[in-house]
């Protein structure tokens, strides 16, 4: 049965079809397909993001028409990857084992079909069940990750608990759903994690690029060593988004600001361009978080975010069936 947004009206992503999620003949056509998971039970400070699917589909000043033309790419993501709106997974507060297991029962089940899950979360506590849905798809051991975020969600307990948001990478690690060499983190600041949880992760061999880096560097030179390795040994990549990677001063809504981060600009670039040059196997975006909010800003970056990968991935289907179409106008892109 399809639920729509589990805490508002049934509006789909920017007026997309609508699809039940039991009636395959809905949805196996599409090229992708959007997924809400509206769960925040894994915050450990700032609750609210269980709104984010809803804020996400819906913040946008044009019409809701299932149209989205991008002027960079030459290509409307919406109408050429065909996206449907799966609605909700009914994830219920209070019972994080069993929300977990039914939003991965629902991701396995659309990367089954060869349909690309678009997950809105939601806590990232979610990533957990996102990429575990997808390797049990690709393989076990064969999906690589990249991660924006400006924490590195590793820890081995939060308050206790195996499962919050800032441990799905090290169960999903834990797990062998994906390797630790092949996991990339973008943007990480701050003053966590400790020493030993940093041990851990080097022992797993991630790559971790700080802002330092990235300031350093340029994040051009950063992405091209991350693509490299996420595309080395596998055969698909998950993209999960942490909203908090964005400076607080340009993504405000958000349950762990951490400042200094990335501008919108520069995350909207990242994301348009991984999704032009790699194999998307899935993604996701969250902690967008609605009460924490200021004049929609962190929403309408919420879904650009989804839009900008989404015409990548439509520019690059493009490319591979021998369509030349557009060269991105975008002066950074051209040679892509």
């Amino acid at each position: 049965m399809r639920i729509g947004n589990l805490y508002g009206p049934d509006a789909t992503f920017l007026g997309v079809p609508a699809a039940d999620p039991d009636r395959p003949d809905e949805w196996t056509s599409a090229g992708a397909a959007i997924i809400g998971a509206p769960f925040d039970g894994g915050t450990s400070h700032r609750a609210g993001c269980r709104f984010g699917p809803q804020a996400i589909r819906t913040s946008d000043y044009l019409a809701h028409d299932g149209k989205r033309p991008s002027l960079a790419l030459g290509v409307d993501p919406l109408v050429d990857l065909r996206v449907v709106d799966l609605g909700d997974v009914a994830m219920a507060p209070g019972e994080t084992e069993r929300a977990l297991a039914l939003l991965e029962a629902r991701v396995t089940h659309v990367a089954a079909a060869g349909v690309l899950p678009v997950i809105l979360g939601g806590d990232h506590t979610i990533a957990l069940p996102d990429v575990t849905g997808v390797a049990r798809h690709v393989g076990w051991g064969r999906v690589s990750v990249i991660h924006f975020d400006a924490h590195a969600d590793t820890g081995d307990t939060q308050m206790g608990s195996l499962y919050g948001h800032g441990t799905p990478m090290r169960r999903l690690i834990e797990s062998g759903a994906c390797r630790g060499d092949r996991f990339l983190q973008v943007g990480l600041r701050g003053y966590w994690p400790e020493p030993e949880t940093l041990d851990w992760m080097a022992a797993q061999g991630m790559r971790s690029f700080e802002m330092g880096e990235i300031v350093a560097r340029g994040l051009d030179d950063v992405l091209s060593e991350a693509i490299a390795i996420a595309t080395d040994d596998c055969d698909a990549v998950f993209l999960s988004v942490d909203v908090d990677v964005v400076d607080p001063g340009s993504a405000p809504g958000t349950g762990t600001p951490e400042p200094g981060g990335l501008t919108s600009r520069q995350l909207l670039d990242a994301v348009r361009r991984i999704a032009m040059e790699v194999p998307i196997g899935g993604m996701d975006v969250v902690e967008v978080s609605p009460p924490y909010d200021h004049a929609e800003i962190t929403a309408y970056l919420g879904n650009r975010i989804v839009l900008e990968a989404l015409g990548g991935v439509a520019w690059r289907a493009r490319r591979q069936r021998g369509e030349r179409g557009r060269a991105p106008s975008d002066p950074l892109l051209k040679d892509r």
